[in-house]
């Protein structure tokens, strides 16, 4: 018998096998496109940010960003789904499986699935010689961090609630605003005094970062390890917070 966390990810990789046409535009081919159009496209205006051309700086970010949403993004209803609707936890639940090896499970596909998408995306802009630096190799680890730290946190969020209705806020005041204001498109620096905490307590602005520096070089502007420590921090609160939600959701 495979371990329960093992056969955790079995079952969500075996669903995955009957939707994975679905996510194939989102995962692969959106963040291709994007690149092409606002890297190639929109950089042929802007020229180069912080003396390197606009595609080369933008790639990292959008990296990062493709990570950030596909953890965000798979962690909302299909938890929920599986809580509310379908009941899968709660069928877990009757067998050896324990929470831990739910959520254990759970995450390892969200990072099975984002490493992939970021690889295949690592390899395109290799192709248009957006890559700088050998470093490079390491922003799948970047990003399967980054993953790690928001999936964590939104699993938990999509334990507690009730209704799919907190979703939009989730996505409208955190996901979107980060996306736009964690350093992807432009240096945080060019943002308003009063704004710039904020950008620096998203867990996307440390991974921008840290991308960013491997594609192109460079050192982040806080030390590595500070980087890593707070995403790790992240990752680490939610898989506490998670652990707890689903004891509570289990109980009824």
């Amino acid at each position: 018998m495979a371990h329960p966390t093992v056969a955790v990810l079995e079952r969500n990789l075996t669903v995955y096998r009957r939707v994975w046409r679905a996510s194939v535009m989102s995962s692969f081919v959106l963040p291709v496109l994007f690149l092409l159009s606002i890297g190639l496209g929109v950089g042929g205006y802007v020229g180069e940010v912080g003396g390197v051309d606009y595609l080369a700086w933008i790639v990292p970010g959008v990296l990062a960003v493709t990570a950030f949403q596909m953890a965000v993004g798979e962690c909302t209803y299909a938890v929920l789904g599986d809580f509310k609707w379908v009941r899968s936890y709660h069928a877990m639940r009757a067998t050896p499986v324990a929470i831990r090896d739910m959520i254990a499970g759970w995450l390892l596909y969200i990072l099975l699935r984002v490493e992939i998408a970021v690889v295949v995306f690592l390899g395109v802009t290799a192709a248009f010689g957006a890559l700088r630096s050998p470093w490079a190799l390491v922003t799948p680890l970047i990003a399967g961090l980054l993953a790690l730290s928001v999936a964590a946190p939104v699993t938990a969020f999509a334990a507690t609630i009730e209704h799919d209705t907190y979703f939009a806020l989730l996505f409208r005041f955190v996901m979107i605003p980060s996306t736009l204001f964690a350093g992807v498109f432009f240096p945080v620096e060019q943002l308003p005094d009063v704004i710039k905490p904020l950008a620096y307590a998203s867990p996307l602005w440390h991974a921008v970062e840290l991308c960013r520096a491997a594609t192109l070089g460079g050192a982040p502007p806080w030390p590595v390890l500070l980087h890593v420590a707070y995403l790790a921090a992240f990752a680490v609160a939610g898989l506490a917070w998670a652990g707890r939600a689903f004891r509570a959701r289990l109980q009824d």
